[in-house]
């Protein structure tokens, strides 16, 4: 059994890893630390285990085994690095940093004492992210030359008694977040076209305050891949009703999906669209991989470079946009103690 402690509900996501956790039959939650006292108190009480003020009595207590952290994300390094030197397992909400430098820190703290890291990356556990993955390695679109990749929503629309929307106004807090719609929801476009296109090579970005919080409510990056692919990423706080949209391009045919439709133009299978009968079976979730990659050490398919590419895009994307201009990713990391 695996003892957790949940370190902030500060994240929209935080309830999810409660409940996928209480689902896993090998982890058990001991204790809420929060921030927040008043929110950490309630979510204590509303999930029955006692509720700590003070985070070193939780990362000090040799019963706790792992962290499951969704604090503001510019405290991450500075908790993450402190529950790996105490020896605790961490998993975290995305992104694991707000710079390169920083989350090679992160890493290296995790290495030096030998504890397990998973960044929720959820959508590379997916059905339709394992089919495009399956059709591109199989060669049916040819040579990858260009990838578009769309996820946003309305949270920053406002309605009756909501001026920010759905979305918590501690969302809109540049300190807190270090950005906004990019950096949060973006975060998924952005590792999907990584893993599908590869390392980049250089990042062009217009990151929107269109309602004008301190942070962008909506984003448009041009990424420029090693391999010669052009990603779309696009995502936003401002979309009603936009669906889910990945599409993928080669010199041979085209996959386009968008929510639950999959459709596939191959010059290898003839004329005309085709729709797969079955999709891959999906992978276990994020925090099951973590969970099993503490117990018996398996593998997980999320990697630490997911977690450093992402991290490295968002934080080129966001330099580009500072200073118009396109930003290579060489540069940037050559200069990054400089960043």
């Amino acid at each position: 059994m695996i003892n957790v402690a949940l370190l902030s509900k500060w994240h929209v996501h935080a309830d999810d890893y409660a409940r996928q956790a209480t689902k896993n039959e090998h982890v058990e939650i001991k204790v809420v630390w929060d921030e927040n006292l008043e929110r950490g108190e309630k979510w204590a009480e509303k999930l029955g285990v006692p509720f700590e003020s003070e985070l070193l009595n939780v990362l000090k207590d040799p019963e706790i085994d792992a962290v499951i952290i969704d604090t503001p994300t510019n405290l991450h390094k500075e908790i993450i690095t402190l529950a790996a030197k105490h020896k605790k397992h961490i998993f975290t909400e995305k992104v694991l940093a707000f710079t390169l430098e920083d989350s090679e820190e992160i890493i290296s703290a995790v290495k030096e004492n030998n504890v397990k890291l998973m960044v929720s990356l959820p959508r590379l556990t997916e059905s339709y992210y394992l089919y495009a993955q399956e059709i591109l390695d199989k060669g049916f679109l040819g040579k990858l030359t260009s990838i578009r990749c769309r996820l946003a929503h309305n949270g920053a629309v406002p309605y009756e008694d909501h001026p920010n929307g759905w979305l918590p106004k501690h969302f809109f807090n540049k300190e807190e977040c270090g950005g906004g719609a990019l950096i949060d929801l973006g975060a998924h476009p952005i590792y999907l076209s990584n893993r599908l296109a590869g390392p980049a090579k250089a990042v062009t970005a217009k990151l929107q305050r269109t309602l004008g919080h301190e942070v962008d409510d909506n984003a448009v990056v041009l990424v420029e891949y090693e391999s010669g692919v052009l990603g779309t990423l696009e995502t936003g706080f401002l979309s009603s009703g936009s669906p889910f949209q990945l599409e993928l391009y080669g010199t041979e045919g085209a996959l386009l999906i968008e929510d639950q439709s999959i459709r596939l133009k191959s010059k290898k299978l003839g004329d005309g669209w085709n729709v797969p009968e079955q999709l891959p079976e999906a992978l276990l979730m994020p925090l099951d991989q973590w969970v099993y990659e503490i117990i018996n050490d398996r593998q997980p398919t999320i990697r630490e470079s997911d977690f450093m590419n992402l991290t490295v895009i968002n934080q080129a994307a966001k330099l580009s946009n500072e200073q118009g201009s396109r930003v290579e990713i060489a540069k940037l990391i050559s200069s990054k103690s400089n960043v």
